[in-house]
């Protein structure tokens, strides 16, 4: 397996290069939220005023937990991306380069992935440790009421993950 360092956010030219079971380092920027942000965004996209702008942007599944003294973040592994699917088509339809969790995807969100050119990476569940060391900074963007499950914006360096789907729409749950 090959290693690829890359930067969010992403040119779409790099991730066109890339290949199911390419492993990945990632750094930069990129959106943390899953089940309730998700519902809340929608909510405010189906009133016309969306709380926040997702274009060109990855979004990892994932609510972390309280920081321990001395950490920017506590554990942050990744949640099961099926639960994001009656969303994810609509949001690389209007600009997503990239989505990060783990768990297979359905038909709809492979083709969407296709369709825009776009990537979804795979985090290894029970990795939350590991991947809180990766991030370097924290900024919630809204919806701080849910708590874990607020919007945040966070950076990292070196975020391992592995190619899952690919801008060609092939799937490493397929082989």
């Amino acid at each position: 397996m090959s290693e690829i360092r890359l930067t969010m956010p992403f040119d779409k030219t790099e991730l066109a290069a890339l290949k199911v079971g390419d492993g990945v380092l990632l750094s930069g920027t990129m959106l943390v939220f899953r089940d309730a942000g998700h519902k809340r965004l929608f909510q405010s996209i189906e009133a016309g005023k969306p709380d926040f702008e997702y274009d060109g942007e990855t979004v990892y599944f994932m609510g972390p937990c309280p920081a321990v003294k001395g950490q920017v973040m506590g554990s942050c592994g990744p949640t099961t991306s099926g639960r994001m699917d009656k969303y994810t088509p609509y949001m690389f339809d209007h600009g997503l380069a990239a989505q990060i969790g783990k768990g297979k995807r359905s038909p709809d969100c492979i083709e969407a992935i296709k369709r825009n050119k776009g990537v979804y990476f795979a985090a290894i569940g029970g990795a939350g440790a590991l991947y809180s060391g990766a991030v370097t900074a924290v900024e919630e963007i809204c919806y701080p009421d849910l708590g874990t499950e607020a919007v945040r914006r966070i950076t990292v360096k070196d975020f391992p993950a592995i190619v899952a789907i690919d801008s060609r729409g092939r799937c490493i749950y397929n082989n």
